[in-house]
């Protein structure tokens, strides 16, 4: 079964557009990654802080956010060290957290379905000629997609670690494949019952 990361809440964050917020997170990654200045990251941190406290979400959920990208942050920083220096690399894996979290705080305060609408309006100037439905399926799919893999992942790491073979690569992702190409089956299948192409 997908899987929601919408945290319920009532506040204004929860009860802004989805369009909106979509509008604002594009803004918010393009001006981290176009300004490359400590002043303009430490005010993205602080606007993000500012959310989380809005949302009435906790730190856990900041943490929640950035776990599942923690080893590829720490390769990140490690590789920035060894190029540059220990500046550049607080600044890059910072932003990277920033863009991280922001995205979180979209994905907490958005249910799927007004995920979905917000797409739909963002398109509503698009050309005729673009399947917008097909788009925002598509999109509202792999925003759902990505947490489920995340639980399957988890599931299959604590199960391969009962077994005494979480060290083994082969062992952890073959059946995390496995299972994700199979509930991808299983919502073919429910999309196509449906009646959409």
């Amino acid at each position: 079964m997908l899987s929601d990361l919408y945290i319920p809440g009532a506040s204004a964050l929860h009860r802004m557009r989805p369009a909106w917020k979509l509008a604002l997170l594009f803004l918010y990654c393009t001006a981290l990654f176009v300004v490359s200045h400590s002043l303009m990251l430490g005010l993205g941190l602080l606007l993000i802080a500012l959310g989380y406290g809005i949302a009435g979400l906790r730190p856990r959920h900041a943490f929640d956010a950035v776990r599942p990208a923690l080893y590829v942050l720490v390769i990140i920083f490690a590789a920035q060290l060894w190029l540059e220096d220990l500046a550049m690399a607080a600044f890059v894996t910072l932003r990277l957290i920033a863009l991280l979290m922001a995205a979180a705080l979209v994905t907490y305060t958005t249910k799927a379905s007004e995920f979905t609408d917000g797409i739909l309006a963002l398109l509503s100037r698009a050309p005729k000629w673009l399947p917008k439905d097909k788009i925002a399926l598509a999109i509202s799919l792999v925003w759902r997609f990505i947490p489920m893999i995340r639980d399957q992942f988890e599931e299959v790491r604590e199960a391969q670690r009962a077994r005494g073979i979480e060290r083994s690569l082969l062992a952890l992702v073959a059946p995390l494949v496995v299972r994700v190409l199979k509930s991808a089956d299983e919502i073919a299948e429910a999309i196509e019952a449906r009646s959409l192409d």
